[in-house]
């Protein structure tokens, strides 16, 4: 038992010191594994195998969501003390992305673009909320403009997430013609879900039944082999497609 047990270290130190090397991390971390495999292997493990792990990221997720359930108000309470106790410029995005993702469409956008004059003026991820934000309080246009400066400043950063908020503000502004154009760029170059189900929600609201139905057929034919946590996940948007499917004809 104990030659198992020091062969067991030395396996998982090998383990954790192949992960080193291909997550990059400093390579300390190897000469630590093998010097003493067994609590350099428990080191490793907390300090930085489970931070970045999957495992971690759903339970801060989980935790995140089951805070937002019991509490739906708290992060933006304490995004807002946050900046009238400290204005700086991080605490004006953190408030910017609670005051969206708590509804205020409007006061997010005015956070958004407030940011935007400021030294952040540059910062895509400022500039792709204040797009959000502004396509959800009505001003498409506007959204439009915030989207098309992020392609021709970058047009690699969050590539499919802007093409897909780019094609809704172009429907939002009535340019449907370039919004089928943007929908079918989106679809050919990601074929996500989202764009996908988008696309489907689009096109039976402008009356193109067609490509609705064939949209819809693929993305159920996605949805029989979906586990339940990934359904349970996508559910709102799930039912936003359901709805926009009841009006197209059979």
């Amino acid at each position: 038992m104990t030659i198992f047990g020091v062969g067991l270290h030395v396996l998982v130190a090998i383990f954790f010191a192949i992960h080193a090397i291909r997550s990059g991390q400093q390579l300390y971390w190897v000469v630590i594994l093998f010097l003493f495999p067994g609590l350099g292997s428990i080191v490793y493990f907390f300090a930085i195998y489970l931070p970045n792990s999957r495992l971690q990221h759903g339970a801060r997720k989980a935790v995140n969501a089951a805070a937002r359930t019991l509490d739906p108000g708290r992060e933006l309470r304490e995004a807002r003390d946050a900046y009238e106790f400290t204005p700086t410029a991080q605490n004006q995005m953190r408030l910017a992305s609670a005051l969206l993702e708590a509804g205020n469409a409007e006061e997010a956008a005015a956070t958004y673009e407030a940011c935007l004059n400021g030294p952040f003026s540059g910062d895509l991820e400022i500039r792709y909320g204040a797009a959000r934000a502004t396509l959800a309080s009505g001003r498409a246009a506007a959204a439009v403009t915030h989207l098309q400066a992020i392609r021709a400043s970058d047009d690699k950063f969050r590539a499919e997430q802007v093409s897909l908020l780019l094609a809704q503000a172009l429907a939002a502004a009535g340019r449907q013609d370039q919004a089928r154009a943007e929908f079918e760029h989106a679809l050919g170059r990601y074929n996500g879900f989202a764009v996908q189900a988008e696309f489907a929600i689009w096109a039976a609201g402008v009356g193109d039944a067609d490509k609705a139905r064939q949209l819809y057929g693929e993305l159920q034919r996605t949805m029989e082999r979906w586990p339940r946590h990934t359904r349970d996940m996508n559910q709102p948007l799930v039912r936003r497609l359901n709805a926009a499917m009841a009006s197209v004809p059979r």
